[in-house]
């Protein structure tokens, strides 16, 4: 799976390329992240790639030309990837999404500043929006991270055990609880299924501890 992300906070990415599970996937050549500076895709001296917003109103708004002189310049070599534009206003990021995105071979990802980007962009440039939730954060990157970190556990390899993948949100619930040792600590002590090694009783009191969660903490995904 090849990333290429568009920012102008190329430094940010370090944190998920260089440490855990992503970063083991890039030594791996399962995954590929580039990321692309805007502002040398600026058609100015000073590198600007926003301007005021026509209509008035708060902050600036990013510019058509150099986004999509470097969406241009991504496609050069890789003409099939999708563009993703992070934004609180796209579809929401969730589990099935991320695996369907696993299944592409490359994807750019626009990371949105200030007021975001000209609509020109996002309608005729842009595949998809999606959102990791509704709210408001200071820019795309942290999202288009999230994104990466989501989609790229999917990826077979990437994780040092695909069974890692039957975690929360996999099968419709949320996971059960999980315990390791010691068997006691301060009084509390780990349930004696866990300890009685018939792993078919155990599967079963997992089966229900998932349920029970659900239905404590996420009573939405019972009703889907």
């Amino acid at each position: 799976m090849r990333f290429d992300v568009i920012t102008l906070f190329p430094e940010m990415f370090s944190a998920i390329k260089d440490e855990g599970v992503i970063a083991r996937g890039i030594k791996k050549s399962l995954l590929l992240i580039n990321t692309w500076q805007l502002r040398d895709f600026s058609h100015n001296k000073h590198r600007n790639i926003d301007d005021a917003p026509y209509g008035g109103g708060a902050g600036m708004v990013m510019q058509v030309k150099p986004i999509r002189d470097c969406i241009g310049k991504i496609k050069q070599d890789n003409p099939k990837t999708k563009v993703i534009y992070l934004s609180p206003q796209g579809e929401r990021l969730t589990h099935d999404l991320a695996k369907e995105l696993s299944s592409l071979d490359s994807i750019t990802l626009l990371c949105g500043r200030y007021e975001g980007v000209d609509e020109r962009i996002i309608e005729h440039d842009v595949d998809r929006e999606i959102s990791i939730g509704d709210y408001v954060i200071s820019g795309g990157e942290l999202a288009a991270m999230v994104l990466i970190d989501a989609v790229s556990r999917q990826i077979p390899g990437v994780l040092g055990n695909q069974d890692s993948l039957d975690d929360s949100f996999a099968n419709g619930l949320l996971d059960y609880p999980h315990y390791t040792r010691p068997e006691e600590v301060d009084g509390q002590v780990v349930p004696k299924i866990l300890l009685s090694g018939h792993q078919a009783n155990i599967e079963a009191w997992r089966q229900a501890q998932a349920i029970q969660n659900t239905q404590k903490k996420r009573k939405d995904l019972v009703k889907k």
